[in-house]
């Protein structure tokens, strides 16, 4: 039997990055990709983020890839919206994302990074964020 555990951190944007993700419609979305992801057997730790984009800490099994997870994750979500009526414009997600690995031992780090989203970005914008991920990691 395989076993497979690869921590993956992904970070997408709301369509030309509109802050349709208030506070109020915020952690409903969060929660139903919470509820998706298990549905869809997607090992998804924490999903957070702020009025225009989202942070996941997923873990891929041996049958799915990134862009799979992505696609699931973003296209269920977008529909689920769309069909609550949660935003007075069709909502959609920006079509490319932003995937790294993360180790074991980085875990807890990322995690802890995504569960303080609102805070992080009282002092820096997805903009700034988004570039300084960039130079981070190429």
């Amino acid at each position: 039997m395989s076993w497979v555990r690869v921590w993956i951190h992904m970070v997408f944007s709301t369509k030309n990055r509109e802050p349709f993700l208030t506070d109020g419609i915020r952690q409903k979305v969060f929660s139903h990709i919470m509820e998706n992801a298990k549905k869809k057997e997607i090992r998804l730790a924490i999903v957070n983020g702020y009025t225009d984009h989202a942070h996941c800490l997923l873990a891929l099994n041996k049958d799915i890839t990134v862009a799979k997870a992505a696609q699931l994750i973003k296209g269920e979500s977008a529909f689920w919206i769309n069909k609550q009526g949660l935003t007075n414009q069709k909502f959609m997600w920006q079509d490319d994302y932003w995937a790294v690995s993360v180790g074991e031992r980085d875990f807890k780090t990322v995690f802890d990074y995504i569960k303080n989203q609102e805070e992080h970005h009282r002092k820096k914008s997805f903009a700034e964020e988004y570039e300084s991920m960039l130079k981070q990691w190429g």
